[in-house]
């Protein structure tokens, strides 16, 4: 009699994954990573881990506080998976498996435009504060403006400031920092106006009552003025010296541009100054850029340069506390206030086209119009 055969189902089992446990939270002022990581229970192993992994993809001397750090470990501590997170959303992932392995993870971001007005009572930064707007656009408008409108003096209180800008955002949160469009203020009956193109050039046009006054490049885009033209006690020496420029404080290696267009005359070193470039605008007329960490390879000495042309990156080359632009204007061989010097507007006039700069403005006028239709409209949904 044949033995019954009996079919066996397969009855392995499905792998379980142990429950896993989320710790996170920022880095503080002073903290490493791997202090935190500690913090965190990591092994004094996994943390050297970690650490190697992400600083194959980050420096980790930049982190600072407001960065944060993810550590997704088993109920035994044995680390999954650790996140940084730093600027502009990006994150770096150490994951542990077989191999342990690195990722860089960059949100796909949404450029959009805003506009918004704010009313001028006290000060233009504390304006811009009050209105929602970032009170940075101050630093911009005091380099645009500062030689052609006297805000102290001029300027009645209540005037009103109206403004268009581009940010990049993922989702609600802003990426980055963001950029000026377009600024439009009437003072003493005069319309003064900005157009920024969204070239990434830097270079601006200012026009009074709709016609072209002067083209402008700010030498570091969006960066905080940190020190004035005038007498001040030095930050290194300690006694009362003349500054014989303005100094823009920003992050090292940030692009540095020509304020105005000229022919390259120096680039080097000069004492307390460190790699210096320096531009010729005429005969009597020089900018000098100071403290930069490099100068590109291809500007050389006679070159010609447009206002918004990469001339240097931010350093702390020479007497300097720390990564900053020291720019002067000279006239003759004298210093002059950077943020008033008119020679600079006419060399920059030369070189504008008119006609391309009033269908600029039209554009810019037309964009901000219909923007803060669009904010007054999505107000009063929000009040509904």
């Amino acid at each position: 009699m044949p033995l019954l055969q009996i079919s066996v189902a397969d009855t392995s089992l499905p792998t379980i994954e142990p429950p896993l446990s989320t710790w996170s939270r920022d880095i503080e002022s002073g903290e490493t990573l791997d202090t935190v990581l500690s913090d965190a229970g990591l092994s004094a192993t996994d943390r050297a881990e970690v650490a190697l992994a992400l600083g194959a993809e980050y420096d980790l001397r930049q982190l600072r506080p407001g960065h944060s750090v993810t550590v997704v470990s088993t109920m035994d501590g044995s680390p999954r998976r650790v996140a940084l997170a730093v600027e502009d959303g990006v994150r770096i992932e150490a994951i542990f498996g077989d191999e342990l392995a690195t990722q860089v993870l960059t949100p796909v971001s949404e450029m959009v435009t805003l506009a918004g007005e704010a009313v001028i009572d006290s000060s233009l930064f504390a304006a811009l504060d009050e209105a929602g707007i970032p009170a940075r656009f101050a630093v911009d408008l005091a380099q645009m403006l500062g030689g052609t409108v006297d805000f102290r003096r001029e300027m009645a209180g209540g005037e009103t400031l109206r403004l268009l800008w581009r940010e990049a955002r993922v989702g609600d949160e802003r990426i980055g920092q963001p950029d000026l469009a377009f600024a439009a203020l009437e003072v003493s009956g005069a319309l003064y106006e900005v157009v920024w193109p969204d070239s990434g050039s830097g270079q601006a046009t200012i026009f009074v009552d709709g016609e072209v006054l002067r083209v402008f490049a700010q030498p570091v885009e969006g960066a905080r003025l940190s020190s004035v033209f005038g007498r001040r006690t030095h930050p290194v020496y300690g006694n009362v010296r003349m500054h014989t420029g303005v100094d823009f404080a920003a992050a090292r290696g940030t692009p540095v541009q020509a304020t105005a267009p000229g022919r390259v005359s120096f680039i080097g070193w000069r004492n307390g100054y460190g790699r210096v470039v320096e531009i010729s605008h005429g005969s009597d007329t020089m900018t000098r850029y100071a403290h930069l960490s490099a100068v590109p390879d291809g500007l050389v000495q006679g070159q010609r340069v447009a206002a918004g042309d990469l001339i240097g990156r931010v350093g702390a080359t020479g007497t300097a506390t720390g990564p900053n632009l020291h720019y002067e204007v000279l006239v003759d061989g004298r210093p002059t206030d950077p943020l008033s010097e008119e020679r600079l507007a006419e060399a920059a006039e030369r070189e504008a086209d008119d006609s391309a700069a009033r269908s600029m403005l039209a554009e810019a006028r037309a964009l901000l119009a219909e923007s803060l239709d669009r904010e007054i409209a999505l107000t009063a949904t929000e009040r509904l």
